[in-house]
């Protein structure tokens, strides 16, 4: 008799993931060739993240891990998903918060990964790309096959075909932009007889996304089957090739349709990679939120009377009474419901909108011309999102709190509506473990993930439980690596200040965890003692609602000064940065750049560019900027960011925790803070020889007892509450003379 093989060592006996060959290389010697192939050198967190990683995906549980800047954390994850996807033939998704990060990943860092590995693995690694369905360009549409959205679209546009259009006559700004709308669909359609992949990332320059719409459809658009260039189909095509690879590249908004209840919208996969992990909660609930107004269901009833030649009056009835009712509404949340008369107009447009969908439906044995049938599929496809909307408004999840439910005008960075109703799921944490986590392993990262030290409140977030957290203790090793490591993976619960996190978290829905789960901190390359200052201006009075005044507007000039100009500020309005910008600019003789002034990567170029330029904005800088070098060296953050009182799905969630007995601002609001401000402080400190100063005017930061809990979570700078140090500090910096 044969004796049974030893257990794989790297396998739990009642856990996933299949065997490996005796002679398969360790995910140190594939590191080390990705590392060779992209010319960088080791880096012990690096390492480190990639072992644990390797480690989790054998074992079947969830890793969190931070991975300050600079440490390399595309490779930590990209070398163990490779590997494993290879060996256990078990297919990893890896997701991104951003296109810009999903193109780097995909275009350069993937690639390279799997040519270095490929001859050390017993076949090279399948990689492949997946979108949302209206990334992509639809041939069908492109040749007539769907009906025009824009009537005399091309009206606007004399054209000789060789590519000069003269100049709109008589016409003022909506002839221009019609013209130029017109311009770039033109440029599309000769771009589809080039593509090969139909993706709107590879067109350069881009379009509007108005024009895109003009060659794109939704899913539920797509004839499918019925369609005639089906087998030319470039969406159909990308999810043909992310079923059969190894390594699946998408993005958080797949996610969260994904989490919304359409699995289906990935393939098949074992292996779940989240990149920029502390924005997936926020995704997905953006995902999730949905919004009903007069107009759109104007929009609606349009869209179906030309595309699907149907009677509209009842569904435009009900939109006009829809609309006087809104109107009539303060702006604000419900926590229980709709109020009745807007409840009555919000389901008479759910049972219009039902009875158009049974007057859409084709009869029995009908035929439709092509173009026809894709007129009806948009029209169908409108209808049955606006009942759906209307449904869930006045649905027992919006009266028992489930979902949060506001009205709101919706002003904002170039952005101006007339009221709408809004509903969003109170928390997503049961939608995340359900439809992402539960069955599979999960590796989520990011440099901010410990907040106040702790991994529980991130964990939470997705729906995994602080129960089920396994530490050193358990007998998995934890550790912090290099100079910015701020906690291992033992810290579980309290200790972390302020009782931040005590109390139960937002309620989720369903019950159960998703499976044991640890967090491991890799720490960070960076010397941040070092390399960086963290001023509060601690003799500042503590901000108040309306703005920044004279107080705050003296130290911004008077440390901007100091800094030579190099500065990045972030702000927790657009009326404090614009106010900010303006008021620097009448006072300093430096450059100073405003979000909405242009387009933010131009804007972020042109700073990068101008060692002595400014550039002030809001939430958008917080998280997406990265300028390494000297043109950056003083980041200053007016207050700390708490969510704006009138929020209604954090007010609706800090409800939710304080009605469970736990500590409602800590678990909501400072969390939230906390978050933003280490993205925010993030900025600074981008590579190895950077110095600056992060300046905080908002002296709550040293004065409140939450203060400890915010500490905790930003980069381990030095730290002065001293302006004369601070401001000597910036001179020395910027060879400014005292």
């Amino acid at each position: 008799m044969t004796s049974p093989p030893e257990p794989d060592p790297r396998v739990d006996d009642d856990g996933p993931g299949a065997p490996e060959a005796p002679d398969a290389p360790g995910v140190s010697t594939l590191l080390d060739r990705a590392v060779a192939a992209l010319g960088g050198s080791p880096r012990e967190g690096q390492r480190t993240m990639a072992e644990a990683v390797d480690e989790a995906v054998a074992r079947g549980e969830h890793l969190l891990v931070q991975a300050g800047t600079g440490t390399g954390k595309s490779l930590g994850y990209l070398v163990p998903a490779v590997r494993h996807a290879v060996l256990a033939q078990e297919r990893v998704i890896v997701s991104t918060a951003t296109l810009a990060l999903q193109r780097q990943v995909m275009t350069r860092d993937l690639p390279l990964v799997a040519q270095a590995v490929a001859p050390a693995l017993p076949r090279s690694p399948r990689i492949a790309l997946l979108k949302g369905w209206h990334n992509y360009l639809c041939l069908h549409k492109v040749a007539g096959g769907y009906p025009d959205e824009e009537p005399a679209l091309f009206d606007l546009l004399p054209t000789d075909r060789a590519g000069d259009h003269p100049a709109p006559t008589g016409g003022g700004g909506g002839a221009t932009a019609g013209a130029e709308l017109g311009r770039q669909v033109v440029r599309l359609r000769e771009w589809a007889q080039e593509t090969g992949t139909g993706d709107r990332d590879d067109l350069d320059p881009g379009v509007t996304d108005r024009a895109w719409r003009q060659v794109s459809v939704t899913s539920l658009e797509c004839l499918g089957s019925k369609c005639p260039l089906l087998d030319d189909c470039f969406p159909e095509r990308a999810r043909t090739l992310a079923r059969e690879a190894d390594v699946v590249v998408t993005n958080h908004a797949m996610l969260g349709i994904a989490a919304g209840g359409s699995p289906g919208v990935l393939p098949e996969h074992d292996v779940l990679v989240v990149d920029e992990a502390h924005e997936l909660a926020d995704r997905v609930t953006a995902q999730a939120t949905v919004e009903l107004s007069g107009s759109s269901v104007e929009q609606v009833a349009r869209t179906a009377r030309r595309h699907g030649g149907v009677a509209t009056d009842d569904l435009e009835v009900a939109g006009r009474d829809l609309a006087a009712a809104v109107e009539e509404l303060p702006e604000g949340r419900f926590p229980g419901g709709l109020p009745d008369g807007v409840a009555l107009a919000v389901g008479a447009v759910r049972d219009a909108a039902r009875a158009l969908l049974s007057a859409l439906r084709p009869g029995e044995g009908s035929t439709t011309a092509a173009s026809a049938e894709a007129g009806v599929k948009m029209a169908t496809s409108a209808v049955l999102t606006l009942m759906e909307v209307a449904e869930r408004m006045v649905s027992e999840t919006a009266r028992d709190g489930r979902d949060v439910l506001w009205c709101t005008r919706g002003e904002g960075w170039g952005r101006s509506g007339g009221p709408r109703l809004q509903a969003a799921p109170l928390t997503v944490s049961g939608l995340v473990r359900t439809h992402l986590l539960a069955g599979r392993t999960a590796v989520l990262t990011s440099a901010t993930l410990a907040l106040g030290g702790s991994f529980v409140p991130l964990a939470r977030s997705v729906g995994l439980d602080a129960a089920e957290q396994r530490t050193a203790a358990d007998g998995v090793a934890g550790a912090v690596v290099g100079g910015g490591g701020r906690g291992a993976d033992a810290v579980v619960g309290g200790g972390r200040g302020a009782d931040a996190g005590d109390g139960p978290a937002v309620p989720a829905e369903g019950a159960g965890g998703a499976g044991p789960w640890r967090g491991l901190d890799v720490g960070s390359p960076f010397d941040y003692p070092r390399q960086g200052i963290l001023y509060v201006a601690r003799h500042l009075p503590p901000p108040g609602r309306d703005g920044l005044g004279p107080a705050q507007l003296d130290e911004i000039a008077e440390l901007v000064e100091a800094a030579g100009g190099a500065t990045l500020g972030l702000f927790s309005s657009r009326r404090a940065a614009q106010t900010a910008a303006e008021e620097m600019r009448r006072r300093l003789d430096v450059p100073v750049l405003c979000q909405g002034d242009d387009q933010l990567p131009t804007l972020v170029r042109r700073f990068a560019e101008d060692e002595t330029s400014c550039l002030f904005g809001t939430l958008s800088l917080w998280q997406g900027v990265d300028v390494p070098g000297p043109a950056c060296r003083l980041v200053i953050i007016d207050r700390v960011p708490f969510p704006r009182p009138d929020d209604p799905v954090k007010a609706a969630r800090t409800e939710a925790v304080q009605s469970a007995g736990g500590n409602g601002f800590m678990t909501v609001a400072a969390t939230h803070a906390a978050l933003l401000l280490a993205q925010g402080a993030g900025r600074l400190v981008r590579s190895g020889t950077d110095r600056g100063m992060v300046a905080v005017l908002d002296p709550r930061l040293v004065t409140a007892r939450y203060g400890a809990f915010l500490l905790g979570t930003m980069p381990p700078l030095w730290r002065t509450t001293d302006p004369q140090v601070a401001r000597d500090a910036l001179r020395r910096l910027a060879g400014v003379p005292r």
